[in-house]
């Protein structure tokens, strides 16, 4: 299947969860935000939420500083 991740595009398995596809990304572990089809998924979403064809996702990673 073939998702838009963060504008472009990306290729991955027949299913991934928002879980699986922040590990494959390198995002694991990291505080970020999830954004698909323009709808934020709680955390406590992201290991139920299977991904389908066409979903556009947007992770935001909150970078501290000062």
């Amino acid at each position: 299947m073939q998702i838009t991740l963060n504008g472009h595009p990306h290729d991955c398995g027949d299913t991934l969860t928002l879980t699986e596809l922040l590990h494959e990304a390198g995002y694991a572990g990291r505080r970020v935000a999830v954004e698909v089809n323009q709808e934020i998924v709680p955390r406590s979403q992201h290991g139920a939420y299977s991904l389908r064809q066409g979903d556009k996702v947007e992770i935001v990673h909150a970078i501290g500083g000062g």
